[in-house]
C-alpha cells in the first residue's frame, strides 16, 4: 500500500523562486527607482488582503507605488515582477513529476501567494497539470501557518492527516502542518527530499 493518498508542495524555494519576497521588492525599486524604505511599510499594508485573495495586484499596487504619479505603469511593474519567477537551481520540480509520472496519490500545493502570481506561476511553470488541487491563500483566504488553513486543506480532502504529506522549506510552516496532524518533510535540497521520499517508500 503506498504510504500517503495525498502529496502536497509548497511552491516558493521548493520547486520556484519565491513569489514576492524582499529581494523581488528591492529589484522593483532599483528598476523603477523608487525608495524601499517607503514602499516597505506600505507593502506591509496591502499585501495580507491580496495574499488572501481579499483584494487584487492593481489595489496593491495602487497602495505600494502608485499612491503618486508615476511615469510608467502598472503592466510595466507587474510585468517585471514576473520576471522575478524562475525554477531554483535545486528545486524539487524533477521530482514532482516523476511522482506525478508514477501516478500513486494525488497532488498538489499548499502554499501562500496572491492571485495573480500564483495563476502566472502554475500557468507558465505547468504545476496545473501535475497538481490535483491547490490550497492556495488566495483561494482559500488562508494563510500559512495559521492553523485553520490545515484543518481546512484536511477538510476538503477528506482524508486522514497521517495519509497527508506536505513539504515545505519553512520551519514555521512545517510545524503548522505537524500540529494539524499531517506527515512532513523540511526542503533542504533534491538530494536530501529524494532520500527522505525513499525512506518513506514514496520513491
Amino acid at each position: 500500500m503506498f504510504p500517503f493518498d495525498v502529496i502536497l508542495f509548497d511552491v516558493g524555494k521548493v520547486l520556484l523562486t519565491n513569489g514576492w519576497d524582499y529581494s523581488h521588492r528591492t529589484a522593483v525599486a532599483d528598476r523603477f527607482h523608487l525608495d524601499i524604505a517607503v514602499l516597505e511599510p506600505l507593502h506591509l499594508k496591502y499585501f495580507d488582503a491580496w495574499e488572501r485573495g481579499a483584494s487584487t495586484v492593481k489595489a496593491y499596487l495602487d497602495g505600494v507605488v502608485f499612491h503618486e504619479p508615476r511615469d510608467f505603469s502598472h503592466d510595466e511593474v507587474f510585468a517585471f515582477m514576473l520576471t522575478r519567477s524562475v525554477p531554483i537551481p535545486d528545486g524539487a520540480m524533477g521530482i514532482l513529476h516523476e511522482l506525478a509520472a508514477a501516478d500513486k496519490c494525488m497532488l498538489g500545493a499548499l502554499n501562500n501567494e496572491a492571485r495573480e502570481l500564483n495563476d502566472y506561476r502554475f500557468d507558465h511553470y505547468g504545476l496545473r497539470e501535475v497538481f490535483q488541487v491547490a490550497f492556495s491563500s488566495c483561494y482559500v483566504g488562508l494563510r500559512k501557518p495559521e492553523p485553520a488553513i490545515y484543518r481546512r486543506t484536511l477538510d476538503i480532502l477528506g482524508r486522514p492527516p497521517e495519509r497527508v504529506l506536505f513539504i515545505d522549506d519553512r520551519e514555521q510552516s512545517i510545524a503548522g502542518a505537524q500540529a494539524a496532524g499531517m506527515k512532513t518533510i523540511q526542503y533542504t535540497g533534491a538530494d536530501a527530499l529524494r532520500h527522505e521520499l525513499e525512506a518513506l517508500q514514496v520513491l
